[in-house]
């Protein structure tokens, strides 16, 4: 379809003015539409808002491909309009362990998703390298308000965790090994998200 046809379609259908241009720099991804727009066109184009988005990551497009209002997700949530507003617009999730279970729920976020979306990765990193290298059941409790996982398989996969970066270590450190330097230590705790992944699929 045309630019000039879907904002012809866009105002006879939606009343919403949108010159044929602003079309053109959504289609090249220079202009982002706002949550009305894109319902709007999603309709004129027959399709489903998440269809025009491709991979959501953030926490606003998780909910426009749903076509969800901020109103909605912040009630299904808990949490008050103008904080999940400015949670989204941060693009910082600030919610509580009972919050964040909702949220995940209430967009269908696997928990690798809603890491990403609630811009927690960092966060997840620096909790496993100080699992890994040091006692790991004290790190339960705060990965657990990151993502909402049962218990006892956290538990499981951070113990595996602390177990394969003390082995390297073991074996580093060892005579014989290479000179005890703990390169295979470091190069596992950069990875340690990822080798985290691999224990709990997500």
């Amino acid at each position: 379809m045309a630019p000039g046809h879907v904002a012809y379609g866009l105002h006879a259908q939606y009343g919403l003015q949108i010159a044929p241009d602003i079309v053109v720099a959504w289609e090249r991804g220079q202009l982002a539409p706002n949550s009305q727009e894109l319902t709007a066109l999603a309709g004129v184009l027959w399709c489903a808002p998440g269809d025009l988005l491709g991979a959501a990551r953030t926490l606003r497009e998780h909910r426009m491909a749903r076509a969800m209002t901020v109103e909605d997700l912040a009630r299904r949530v808990g949490m008050d309009v103008s904080s999940y507003r400015k949670t989204e617009e941060a693009n910082r999730w600030r919610g509580s362990e009972r919050q964040t279970a909702a949220l995940a729920e209430a967009l269908s976020l696997s928990p690798r998703e809603l890491l990403t979306a609630t811009g927690r990765n960092d966060e997840l990193a620096e909790l496993l390298r100080s699992a890994a290298t040091t006692r790991w059941q004290a790190y339960v409790r705060p990965v657990a308000k990151l993502l909402p996982m049962p218990k006892r398989h956290l538990e499981a996969v951070l113990q595996q965790l602390h177990a394969d970066y003390q082995a390297r270590m073991v074996t580093t450190s060892s005579w014989g090994a290479s000179g005890g330097t703990g390169e295979s230590g470091r190069e596992f705790l950069d990875r340690v998200v990822d080798h985290f992944w691999e224990l709990a699929p997500g």
